[in-house]
């Protein structure tokens, strides 16, 4: 199963790597860094206990409304135009303190489904139906419900949930692109990358951890397994070709 929202940093073309990774006989699966969950959505299932976490409170409040109110999020969108003047609306009113929770998971999704790149800030012009991903949103919910949803940030949700047998899955903002990711009011800076790995050195259970291939992630997590993989880029050189991104997923097993 695919993603319903498209999400800064979003693991579609490295999920199936990323999961090949996973070690077996787990009993609690734990997304830090949540965002659109592709990994999540990947398989039927992990482990007797799932955890989705992200910190931007808007993004977690979709997904809960989607669990527990999927045909309300739809009935909420199946009539609205994709055009710029609505989306400039919903840009302006996404705040108000009378919406209902509801309201505001509908607003979002249409405003992550309307902007260019998905970056939440300008009209993308594009033809596609606000709703459009939404079209199998039973099997989302299905999905979701079997998944607790927390709004935390890293170092409460490793704290919470570490055990012998959880495999915590990070996939963090990258190192100098912190600023392209949405996390509200929270600061991710080198500090945090710091604190990220001397949380993950100290835990009980696994991880895997997706990143940039950068020199200071290197030093950074020195002493754990590195592999280097691969993706196409969505930058194209002047020849017409599709670069090609390189990766590392970072391990303590």
């Amino acid at each position: 199963m695919d993603s319903f929202i498209t999400w800064i940093g979003g693991k579609k073309l490295l999920r199936k790597k990323i999961t090949e990774i996973f070690p077996e006989n787990i009993d609690r699966y734990v997304e830090v860094f949540g965002g659109a969950a592709w990994v999540l959505f990947y398989k039927e299932k992990y482990a007797k206990q799932e955890i989705y976490n992200d910190i931007n409170g808007e993004l977690v409040n979709l997904f809960k409304c989607v669990k527990y109110h999927p045909n309300a999020i739809v009935e909420e969108l199946q009539l609205i135009l994709n055009a710029r003047q609505i989306f400039n609306d919903f840009q302006q009113n996404k705040n108000r303190t009378d919406l209902t929770d509801i309201q505001r998971a509908a607003m979002f999704y249409y405003i992550i489904r309307t902007s260019y790149g998905a970056k939440l800030e300008q009209y993308s012009a594009n033809y596609r139906s606000p709703y459009l991903l939404l079209q199998n949103v039973e099997e989302i919910a299905k999905r979701l419900s079997r998944v607790v949803i927390e709004n935390k940030n890293f170092t409460d949700i490793l704290a919470q949930y570490d055990k012998e047998d959880t495999l915590f899955y990070c996939d963090p903002p990258y190192y100098k692109a912190e600023k392209m990711y949405h996390m509200g009011n929270y600061v991710f800076d080198k500090e945090q990358h710091i604190l990220l790995r001397d949380s993950l050195r100290n835990i009980k259970g696994h991880f895997v951890l997706s990143y940039n291939d950068d020199e200071f992630v290197r030093n950074l997590y020195e002493g754990f397994d590195i592999q280097e993989v691969e993706r196409s880029s969505n930058l194209s050189f002047s020849n017409g070709k599709r670069g090609i991104y390189k990766e590392l997923i970072i391990t303590n097993f």
